[in-house]
């Protein structure tokens, strides 16, 4: 079983270096409007991956990529079409097929950066618990719920600092007025992922997939290596 599960770790890990790396050498040296044309299946290749590495996926776990896909979807529509959330910004073209002006695989999206954000906090904290003492085990418990809740949030927030000013010189989307980033952006993908993250905590599936933790150091590496040199 556990070589198994070591297997499938390994691909999904090569699948994605060589994919992001097809990315980023497409982006920097060839074609970036191609390259950057086919982010949606790059999505929805990690979100399967991670489907994929998940062990005993049950109810719980599609219940939460559901919820994450629906408020990913329900926020960027009122940021979008409203300005309640995020500040005033629009979606290009490059996200793929729209509806009520929002990318349809944006939700994918939210679903990828929550639960790997959720995940990478949880196998952090799983490693620190395993030096802990069994009689300080209530404390333990009480951090962890309240940890994988911010910490989960503020990572997701670094992520989409990294990401920002990339997605924006793709097109990916754009901010309107002087085109600067508003702070409120942060505030609010803050709040958002706190929620998300609290369905994370109290919905009962496994949260040790180490593919997330991998795919998010890769997703970071890329983002940062376009951030520097594009």
């Amino acid at each position: 079983m556990i070589t198994f599960l070591n297997s499938k770790l390994r691909i999904a890990v090569e699948i994605a270096i060589l994919f992001h790396i097809i990315g980023l050498v497409g982006i920097l040296f060839f074609n970036a409007a191609f390259f950057a044309s086919l982010t949606p299946f790059n999505l929805l290749l990690s979100a399967l991956l991670l489907i994929w590495t998940q062990e005993e996926k049950n109810s719980s776990f599609f219940i939460f990529v559901l919820v994450c896909y629906v408020a990913g979807f329900i926020v960027e529509y009122l940021g979008v079409n409203y300005g309640l959330l995020f500040g005033s910004y629009e979606y290009g073209s490059v996200l793929g097929m729209k509806f009520k002006n929002i990318p349809i695989i944006i939700g994918v999206n939210w679903f990828i950066i929550m639960y790997c954000s959720g995940v990478s906090v949880q196998l952090v904290l799983n490693h620190i618990w395993n030096k802990v003492k069994y009689d300080e085990m209530p404390l333990r418990n009480n951090v962890g719920f309240v940890s994988v809740i911010l910490d989960g949030a503020l990572l997701a927030v670094f992520f989409d600092w990294v990401m920002e000013p990339v997605a924006v010189k793709l097109s990916f989307w754009k901010w309107l007025g002087d085109g600067s980033i508003p702070m409120f952006n942060y505030v609010c993908w803050f709040l958002v992922s706190c929620l998300l993250l609290l369905v994370f905590r109290l919905l009962p599936f496994k949260k040790n997939n180490h593919f997330a933790l991998h795919l998010l150091l890769i997703q970071l590496l890329f983002f940062l290596i376009l951030r520097t040199f594009l």
